[in-house]
């Protein structure tokens, strides 16, 4: 890539150009892709380097891009009952545990972390893939960002991403005996149990899950003359 949008991505070019760092340039800013085992070493020259002084790390994500780009919905026209083909889809959270999708995929869980350089008022987005095989562990950044603590609990509860070197890596949003990881996409979205009190043992009680998965939401594009006409009056003119 030899033309740049940004300033910023032929510094971040020139710097790392060693490490062969995946850029892309868009609307909203420079991405880039840091390959896992310079993950640490690239977060450090970030915040060190004066040239980029990237002093706060304002988020940290995960990602589960399984089943990323498929559509789930017909989104073009309508169907006799109003509902779209997702009524009937096996997509993300909508089948039973047993009949999860288990099939796996490379590059499947990412972590992403949202940098902020006040001095420059600069923002850069960085990502790396956890690894495929065994074990999803990525180093932690609470070293180099130490606010990112919570955001990466955060993301081992919802993702399952083990941050290696975390000093209190415990799950933050879910219950003690929570079972799996919610935000993950093959994690039923009717969940694995389900919570009530008992008035008989005057007690909370898990149970197994009364519900069957739904799609209770019709998602359709229904053509509106109104907008169609001002279009067709805008390209007139």
């Amino acid at each position: 890539m030899s033309n740049f949008r940004y300033k910023l991505t032929r510094e971040l070019s020139e710097r790392f150009a060693d490490i062969q760092l995946e850029m892309t340039e868009t609307d909203h800013g420079v991405s880039c892709v840091v390959p896992l085992e310079h993950w640490i070493e690239t977060a450090k020259a970030l915040r060190d380097d004066t040239v980029f002084q990237f002093d706060q790390c304002i988020d940290v994500c995960g990602v589960d891009y399984l089943t990323y780009g498929e559509d789930e919905w017909r989104t073009e026209d309508v169907t006799s009952t109003g509902f779209s083909r997702g009524v009937h889809s096996n997509g993300p959270g909508r089948f039973s545990w047993s009949n999860r999708r288990t099939e796996s995929m490379p590059n499947r869980f990412a972590v992403v972390a949202q940098l902020l350089s006040i001095p420059h008022n600069h923002r850069l987005t960085i990502k790396c893939f956890a690894p495929d095989e065994g074990m999803l562990m990525v180093p932690s950044l609470v070293d180099i960002w130490p606010g990112v603590n919570w955001f990466e609990r955060e993301a081992f509860d919802l993702y399952g991403i083990i941050f290696k070197g975390h000093p209190d890596l415990r799950r933050i949003l879910t219950d003690y005996g929570f079972i799996g990881h919610p935000f993950r996409k093959d994690f039923p979205l009717i969940g694995n149990v389900e919570v009530k009190y008992d008035e008989d043992q005057q007690r909370v009680v898990y149970q197994p899950v009364s519900i069957e998965p739904r799609v209770l939401v019709p998602k359709t594009i229904r053509r509106d003359s109104r907008y169609t006409d001002n279009m067709n009056d805008q390209e007139a003119s």
